[in-house]
């Protein structure tokens, strides 16, 4: 079972930077996928980043591509999300996700562990 935490959420004027971590107690995520979900008061939550622990091969969403970068630290089982530039349509409630796979998925029904979320706020 794997138990994962977020932290660095907080609020930003647009066209700032924030870094998300989240920590995973697992003994290894070499055979896992991670990735990160959002969602905005009212909407669905929405498939953001994801990362083949294994290969390092990454995968991202339309809207952010070239400013947000996932990546990962292997010795400390933590995933990073790097968000640049800012917008205030990234205001949302932030999630790690992780599955024992060897494929990203953009789904949320396909990642059995979860988060607590990390709340993210960019001002206009």
């Amino acid at each position: 079972q794997v138990q994962l935490v977020e932290s660095g959420g907080g609020l930003v004027q647009a066209g700032g930077s924030l870094r998300l971590s989240c920590a995973a107690s697992a003994r290894t995520l070499r055979w896992y996928i991670m990735a990160w979900f959002r969602q905005a008061p009212g909407k669905e939550r929405e498939f953001v980043a994801g990362i083949n622990w294994s290969s390092g091969s990454t995968y991202y969403e339309d809207p952010v591509k070239g400013r947000f970068t996932i990546s990962r630290d292997n010795a400390k089982n933590t995933v990073f999300l790097q968000m640049n530039s800012l917008k205030p349509d990234d205001t949302a409630v932030y999630y790690c996700a992780a599955d024992y796979s060897l494929g990203v998925s953009d789904s949320a029904s396909n990642y059995d562990y979860w988060g607590q979320g990390t709340q993210v706020t960019v001002s206009s």
